[in-house]
């Protein structure tokens, strides 16, 4: 396969699996990560995700050139055809539930833009970050522009995204790029399972209100962002799982969350 997805734990670990060709997205991988994306915003079961590459040297270079070439709808077909959702990258990625990707080697191009989509990225000391789609006559076509300029600021993005040059894991997260160098590359996807276990734990409810608050908060004026938020606390006030985090707390036990 492609793209493999295996779920342990209320924990989806999604993996491009074409270490050959350093993990790039072919036709059959892009809507192979279509159905992960989809599987893991549909189960509620899932309660955080992992993205990774397989290997050491690659998360994912981006689109395969070789073997990627346009459509032959056009471009209208493609957005206002079918389903009407087109078939950009993150097509399906899941808007409520935790994502961490685990960046081992090049995130280049769209592999960049798939981390960048994550809500946490850690990677190996090995990693390198850039969006290089200027050298080959295109641009980011996966949110890149925007969301690269929100992680690390606007003039390190704008040098990134204007050159198409890399930087290295040190500055990733000298940046805030990333949130943690993690070394050996052999540690890293371990890492990234205990920040997704200690996830997985917590009320499932209040971990997806929060992620929407935080994405939806950060284009609204900071007053309606604090109302929006005390809504969506009212919202949980009445929650069993709320209850039960005080009971638990009381009780000096863990709690018992069931995403009610």
């Amino acid at each position: 396969m492609s793209v493999d997805i295996e779920v342990r734990d209320a924990v989806a670990e999604i993996v491009l699996n074409r270490p050959e060709a350093m993990n790039s997205i072919d036709p059959p991988a892009r809507a192979a990560l279509h159905a992960a994306f989809e599987r893991v915003a549909a189960d509620p079961e899932i309660r955080v995700a992992i993205i990774t590459g397989a290997g050491e040297r690659a998360f994912c270079t981006g689109s395969d050139l070789k073997r990627t070439m346009p459509p032959a709808e056009s471009y209208a077909q493609g957005a206002f055809g079918g389903d009407g959702r087109g078939d950009h990258l993150l097509r399906g990625f899941p808007r409520d539930t935790p994502v961490i990707a685990a960046v081992n080697g090049y995130a280049i191009g769209g592999g960049l833009e798939i981390a960048l989509a994550a809500d946490i990225r850690v990677c190996s000391p090995n990693a390198q970050f850039g969006l290089s789609e200027v050298r080959v006559g295109s641009i980011p076509g996966a949110g890149g522009t925007q969301r690269l300029t929100r992680a690390v600021g606007r003039s390190t993005a704008m040098q990134m995204l204007l050159t198409g040059d890399r930087i290295d894991a040190a500055e990733a997260h000298r940046t805030g790029l990333v949130s943690e160098v993690v070394g050996p590359p052999a540690v890293l996807l371990d890492r990234a399972r205990e920040i997704a276990a200690r996830i997985a734990d917590n009320a499932p409810l209040a971990v997806r209100a929060v992620k929407r608050l935080a994405i939806d908060g950060a284009d609204l004026p900071l007053d309606r962002g604090v109302e929006l938020e005390n809504y969506v606390w009212g919202l949980l006030r009445d929650t069993e799982d709320r209850i039960e985090g005080r009971t638990a707390f009381a009780e000096k036990r863990p709690p018992r969350y069931h995403g009610k």
